[in-house]
């Protein structure tokens, strides 16, 4: 993935991650909490928000534009944090950039099966309408456990109740009460949070299932993923930091198409604090990295 800059130690460069936009921080923070030694460097494609309506050949050329554009930087592995790319562009990402490419479904479905911990475990996936069309998450559950039965149900309003900050509100709880009142009848063993916004809204989604319903944060999945990844291939950092590190600390480099002070607000009632380093760019046409 890095034949452009080859890098004198390569555990030493950071972890790249994409999203469409501003949902892909759960995943960042997910990453950053698990892996304090690690620098990333974030890419929001915030010009050509959402995906989830495009067609697969659109949602294939952003894809590989974002990842082209984050392997110039000299990144050590990628992280698909968008879903929609995940479901359906990882191949092509894979066939482009390398194989230390990690999508955040595939790590979802499987964490799903685990914690359930049953021989026909009953699987619950909450998702944008356009993940749910997609079936991907159900097929990556059903991989890992053929005997699954699994209910989806989208939530598109979540992701703008997200983006406001309203978690606690009167109007996210009726709201949530009408998206999963079937999933609540379905009584899944554990419930796939398909939507990298939706960990934002967990306290009142669990509300709503029941306390007995294992909520699976897809980024948290993830996170476990790419931490037994760089131990496979002993790409851990040697780099050990005086102490906790800050989420959005100048450390990490954030990136986006457009509207960043938007995404810094964002940001800020995300994870708490907005990016120290946030620039601007254009990713459009990157070169075939050949």
């Amino acid at each position: 993935m890095n034949e452009l800059h080859d890098p004198t130690d390569l555990r030493e460069c950071p972890i790249g991650i994409f999203d469409s936009g501003v949902g892909g921080l759960t995943v960042y923070r997910a990453l950053h909490d698990r892996l304090p030694n690690e620098r990333f460097v974030y890419l929001g494609d915030t010009a050509r928000v959402p995906y989830g309506t495009k067609s697969l050949e659109t949602v294939e050329r952003y894809a590989l534009e974002n990842s082209r554009f984050l392997a110039s930087l000299g990144i050590k592995l990628l992280v698909v944090a968008c879903n929609t790319a995940s479901a359906l562009a990882l191949p092509s990402i894979r066939r482009e950039v390398g194989s230390d490419v990690v999508g955040v479904i595939g790590p979802g479905g499987r964490k799903a099966i685990d914690v359930a911990d049953c021989d026909h475990p009953r699987i619950g996936v909450i998702a944008t309408e356009a993940t749910v069309a997609s079936n991907a998450y159900a097929e990556a559950v059903r991989r890992s456990c053929e005997e699954a039965i699994v209910e989806q149900a989208a939530c598109p309003l979540f992701v703008p109740l997200a983006e406001e900050g309203w978690t606690h509100e009167a109007e996210t709880y009726s709201i949530a009460e009408r998206y999963l009142a079937g999933m609540r009848s379905f009584q899944p063993n554990a419930l796939v949070l398909g939507c990298t916004h939706y960990p934002i809204l967990k306290d009142v989604i669990q509300q709503t299932v029941g306390q007995s319903v294992k909520l699976i944060d897809s980024g948290e999945a993830t996170a476990e993923e790419v931490e037994a990844l760089l131990l496979e291939k002993e790409l851990f950092s040697l780099t050990t930091t005086l102490g906790p590190r800050s989420l959005c600390d100048d450390l990490d480099h954030f990136y986006v198409t457009d509207a960043a002070e938007r995404f810094a607000r964002v940001a800020e009632r995300f994870l708490g604090s907005p990016p120290s380093k946030l620039e601007a760019i254009e990713v459009y046409g990157q070169d075939s990295l050949g």
